[in-house]
């Protein structure tokens, strides 16, 4: 093990003047990687389970629904993707925020982000648990949750190309499978499949309409489903461990966040097409019902495989993800110093520049939000869970806030950083700060989605407090 170069003195936020030491991680993600971990990291029990609630509020316009949430989600990794293409950095928007808006913005953006993480990582673990218990039942959930943390917990510690290999072939699964789900709906939705009739536009139009529950449907579809495109921000988070951080983030933005739009609005496009919408319910996958519908024999079977693989991809992204925040959290003086050892020896794409330290902080917060999960789920994990609810947004908010700031200082300072630029700069951005207020506003009005936001705000203002109140006290003690 050997310890991280301590980090400069506090630059002013700047491309040029902020530029942080050389990552002491190690190189080891390749490209095709860090495009699947794209692909993949936002295909989760979201899409394929969580789809049900959204469906079974705005109807067929759940289509519009994901258009809507994925536009939002697009426009912001591009607005990520054009400053990490920039100025790559393990802490990716944590770092943004620090050069953009100043220390307080860094911090806050990081801890809150990492906290998400974590919390969010007892939800996997413990979800996976039920399903591998469905299907072992001498094995109790608390047992198979050991065992999905200790596995992740090795493959984070030992080369990062672990985790490059494992979500690779997680993603290329989830992938795969809803590829094959696209290609069997539109053949139903054709009448080319046995003992199956062209379906036509008769569930698009039947049964209230496209719109039954009108645009406060489709809106009440957004609140539902924008949640479910978080995950993508890790890509930015690894491209810091490739070879060339600029190009692979490029790429791997690129080509993500289109295929995912297609991915979900096709896969919505066919359920709603090949079933009534009225046929849906929230916590029920519509997958299953439109398999089963058209015939495929253990539907439910095979999308329990396939959430399960989701699930313990998201459990692997998320531990990966929030080592790598805390541990930039770290070299920039945010936390403590001593996650910033890394391991060392041999070649350093196999072996070494692994902050190990930084991982196993991030499984023990992890074990301790399982054991809440399992222990008191109703009370002490879900103000923690309604704490987080929210955060995600605000990270969008400030990524968009960031990229405002930065833009324009590299237009002036190094324009030929700008490999990857957001389109109709500084329009879009607005727009999209705009659209996120907009959500946020929409869930206060919401009985069911107001205690997220309640809490994460308060959740939010805490860590603003301490942001601020560290930058005092550095002030007065260099003054």
């Amino acid at each position: 093990m050997h310890e991280a170069p301590p980090p400069t003195s506090t630059p002013a936020p700047g491309p040029s003047s902020s530029a942080v030491p050389a990552e002491p991680l190690s190189h080891g993600l390749k490209q095709r990687h860090l495009t699947m971990l794209g692909l993949g990291g936002v295909i989760g029990a979201g899409l394929f389970v969580g789809s049900g609630a959204g469906i079974a509020v705005a109807g067929p316009a759940i289509v519009v629904s994901y258009l809507i949430a994925g536009a939002l989600a697009m426009l912001v990794m591009r607005m990520l993707g054009e400053m990490s293409a920039a100025m790559p950095a393990s802490g990716s928007f944590s770092v943004h925020a620090e050069r953009a808006l100043g220390r307080w913005a860094g911090f806050s953006v990081g801890w809150l982000y990492w906290f998400l993480l974590v919390v969010v990582l007892a939800v996997e673990a413990t979800a996976a648990a039920q399903i591998a218990h469905g299907w072992v039942p001498g094995i109790e959930p608390w047992a198979w949750v050991l065992l999905f943390m200790v596995v992740f917990t090795a493959a984070n510690l030992t080369a990062v190309k672990n985790f490059g290999e494992f979500e690779f072939w997680f993603a290329s699964l989830k992938v795969g499978a809803i590829v094959v789900f696209l290609v069997l709906g539109v053949l139903a939705v054709l009448g080319w499949l046995p003992d199956t009739d062209p379906v036509g536009m008769t569930n698009l139009t039947g049964q209230g309409g496209f719109l039954p529950n009108g645009w406060g449907g489709v809106v009440s579809g957004v609140l539902t489903v924008v949640f479910a495109f978080g995950g993508l921000e890790v890509v930015t988070v690894a491209a810091a461990e490739t070879d060339d951080p600029a190009r692979a983030v490029g790429r791997a933005v690129r080509s993500a966040v289109v295929r995912i739009l297609f991915f979900y609005v096709g896969s919505m496009l066919v359920i709603v097409t090949v079933l009534p919408w009225t046929a849906q319910q929230a916590g029920l996958s519509p997958y299953v019902k439109v398999l089963d519908a058209i015939g495929v024999p253990s539907a439910g079977q095979i999308m329990n495989i396939v959430v399960f693989v989701a699930l313990l991809s998201a459990l692997n992204a998320n531990l990966y993800g929030s080592s790598r925040m805390i541990f930039s959290l770290a070299e920039r003086g945010e936390a403590p110093r001593g996650l910033l050892k890394v391991s060392g020896g041999g070649s350093r794409e196999t072996t070494g520049g692994v902050p190990r330290r930084a991982v196993l902080a991030s499984v023990a917060f992890g074990f301790v939000s399982v054991l809440l999960n399992l222990l008191w789920p109703d009370t002490v994990f879900l103000y923690m869970l309604n704490s987080v609810g929210a955060v995600l947004l605000f990270v969008w908010a400030l990524i968009a806030a960031s990229q405002l700031r930065l833009r324009a200082r590299l237009e002036q300072e190094a324009p030929e950083a700008l490999s990857l630029r957001m389109w109709c700069f500084p329009y879009l951005t607005w727009v999209t700060l705009a659209g996120l207020s907009g959500v946020l506003l929409l869930m206060l009005t919401d009985e069911a989605a107001r205690p997220q936001v309640l809490w994460s705000a308060g959740a939010t203002a805490l860590v603003l407090l301490v942001a601020v109140g560290r930058q005092r006290r550095e002030r007065r003690g260099s003054a």
